[in-house]
């Protein structure tokens, strides 16, 4: 048997996304926005203490509809990576390892996500006037 003729091994389009398998793509995904939002939020720091000129124009860009566009996905990135992680923390003493149980956390995961992002946008907007 050459090597052209050989068997391929199943593709990923073979495979029907499982709830398990998103959500672990989407932790990954999520800690790599959080590290950029982490550079961006020493720059805003640094603006503080640098420069009021830069701190305003910083300020105007995070303003936006592109910047809110990137806070709020920021925000859902971290609700999203607390929340699974916590998950992963009881599943590294073994609790909530049934196949029903990794559903309804996974489940859970995902609503406490839109539930604390809402929760924190809704009280900016009502406290500092977004």
């Amino acid at each position: 048997m050459s090597l052209h003729n050989r068997p391929l091994s199943p593709h990923i389009q073979v495979y029907k996304p499982q709830l398990t398998s998103v959500l672990s793509i989407f932790h990954r995904a999520t800690g790599i926005v959080l590290s950029i939002g982490a550079i961006l939020i020493a720059l805003w720091l640094g603006a503080i203490a640098y420069s009021h000129e830069i701190y305003v124009s910083l300020h105007e860009i995070l303003s936006s509809f592109i910047g809110i566009i990137f806070l709020l996905g920021w925000t859902i990135a971290l609700f999203y990576h607390l929340c699974n992680g916590i998950r992963h923390l009881f599943w590294d003493v073994g609790k909530g390892m049934e196949i029903r149980a990794v559903y309804q956390s996974g489940w859970l995961v995902l609503v406490a996500t839109v539930v604390l992002t809402v929760i924190v946008w809704t009280v900016g907007y009502f406290a500092c006037g977004w």
